[in-house]
């Protein structure tokens, strides 16, 4: 089902929760996460959020809890490895890696909250993780909520990347990127390089998501703006259309003047749009 247009967000005043971070060492690795609002909210279901390329926690700023606030779940965000103030990666990703994140971080992160299911929220290449994650490991996960997300390597997508590539040759750039990745060059040279280099690499050109997204077998909301520049309007189609495991899996908002950053750029409208879902797929008892 294609769902699009425009909403009107209503904040309730509800309160905003705050924000408690810690570290959980996972495969010896030191990972940041944070939370916000009650655990046991809405049957212990906290909403999941996976970063982009470049991301962050912090580059999420209040959405994760102005969300926690208004649609009664609790809300998860951490680093990837490498990412952050997660610790550095040892290594290089591997072409898997999209679909690796969840056996790596997100069902032992799920088993130290002590939840056995969660909604999942990713944003860019964060989106795919959330779709290969719930293809992967149905059980666990009861919605999926993908925010400008890649479905397959497009042209414009690659595009995008060597525009940036070209971006970050100014030094100044890599140095705004590494104040989210703890004011570490090197880290945040690692971050860059992972994005770039993976995406253009040939080996990686015939990436796609289409046997996870046939194997879903929970609701998928897909927003996307129509100016997004790492990514036409195929993507939210292809999340949305392709035939799966659930009847009527999927729905997909496109956002007029609105580019990769949604949630940055028309937050009230993002905040409305996942209310909207939840509140369909999840309703007060």
């Amino acid at each position: 089902m294609a769902i699009q247009g425009r909403a009107e967000a209503n904040r309730s005043g509800a309160t905003i929760p705050s924000r408690h971070d810690r570290h959980v060492v996972i495969g010896g690795h030191r990972i940041a996460v944070s939370t916000w609002g009650d655990a046991a909210g809405k049957g212990g279901i906290p909403i999941v959020f996976f970063h982009d390329s470049l991301g962050a926690i912090d580059l999420w700023r209040d959405f994760p809890a102005q969300l926690a606030a208004h649609a009664g779940h609790s809300a998860m965000a951490y680093d990837r490895l490498g990412f952050g103030r997660s610790a550095p990666n040892p290594g290089t990703l591997g072409h898997g890696f999209i679909r690796d994140e969840a056996g790596a971080a997100l069902l032992p992160l799920m088993a130290h909250l002590g939840a056995e299911k969660a909604i999942l929220f990713g944003h860019s290449v964060g989106g795919g993780m959330a779709i290969a994650a719930a293809a992967q490991f149905p059980e666990c996960i009861a919605a999926v909520i993908t925010e400008s997300a890649q479905a397959f390597v497009e042209e414009r997508t690659l595009d995008g990347i060597r525009a940036a590539k070209k971006s970050f040759a100014d030094p100044a750039q890599l140095a705004r990127l590494a104040k989210y990745h703890g004011n570490d060059l090197k880290k945040a040279q690692w971050v860059l390089d992972a994005w770039i280099e993976t995406w253009l690499a040939p080996a990686f050109a015939g990436w796609s998501l289409e046997e996870d997204l046939r194997q879903l077998q929970c609701p998928v909301l897909a927003m996307h703006g129509d100016l997004d520049e790492f990514g036409s309007e195929r993507h939210p189609k292809m999340i949305a259309g392709l035939p799966s495991a659930f009847a009527g899996q999927g729905e997909y908002v496109m956002f007029e003047g609105c580019g990769h950053v949604p949630h940055r750029e028309k937050p009230e409208l993002v905040l409305q749009t996942v209310m909207d879902f939840l509140s369909r797929h999840f309703p007060e008892k």
